[in-house]
């Protein structure tokens, strides 16, 4: 083979190998300008889009604002309610002070009706002294105070007070309040003066 073929050859080859190079590149140009069309560009925000992501800016702090008023709402209405109910036992406890006090009084009718238990019932002395004594036991009644029962009751420590206790006098009194010597009292269901009691044993 001479050198002119050869040298034409190899030129031949170079001419194909740069024509392959050259068509890989534009084809890879042509692929990018093809994946560049695909991808997605930065869209910009239109006035529509900006109004959309107000009104959710707006309704998330409405919803904010909702769930404090709400909370708000409902510390109110306990704070409401705590007050009302520290009212009323604010009225009940002064009531029951008064209550209480009006007590004593209460036991000194008892005994002065005791130690008049002989004298005529006409005696004027007698009839004032029982009319204040049941209008006593009246308003006593309206404010819903009662006598707790305990002459021979079991005794019961949540509403009697022992004193002392003395030798029963039947089976049946043994563990009773068998003397009551100061009557106690409810107010409702609370008991507001013990009932000072003598226990058979």
């Amino acid at each position: 083979m001479s050198e002119k073929k050869i040298h034409t050859e190899a030129t031949n080859q170079k001419e194909v190998q740069q024509k392959e190079v050259e068509e890989k590149t534009v084809d890879n140009k042509k692929k990018n300008v093809a994946d560049d069309k695909h991808k997605k560009k930065p869209q910009r925000k239109t006035h529509k889009d900006k109004k959309e992501e107000q009104i959710k800016e707006l309704e998330k702090k409405l919803d904010e604002i909702s769930d404090k008023h709400l909370r708000l709402q409902a510390e109110f209405d306990n704070f409401r309610r705590r007050t009302l109910k520290e009212k009323s036992e604010l009225i009940k406890s002064a009531g029951e002070a008064v209550i209480v006090s009006l007590l004593p009084v209460v036991d000194d009718f008892d005994r002065a009706l005791e130690s008049m238990k002989d004298i005529d019932e006409d005696d004027t002395v007698k009839k004032g002294i029982l009319l204040i004594f049941n209008k006593l036991q009246e308003f006593l009644k309206q404010n819903n105070v009662t006598e707790i029962d305990a002459l021979n009751k079991d005794f019961d420590c949540e509403l009697h007070e022992a004193i002392t206790k003395i030798p029963a006098s039947s089976e049946e009194l043994k563990g009773k309040n068998v003397d009551v010597i100061q009557k106690g009292y409810k107010l409702s269901d609370k008991v507001i003066r013990f009932a000072k009691v003598v226990i058979g044993e």
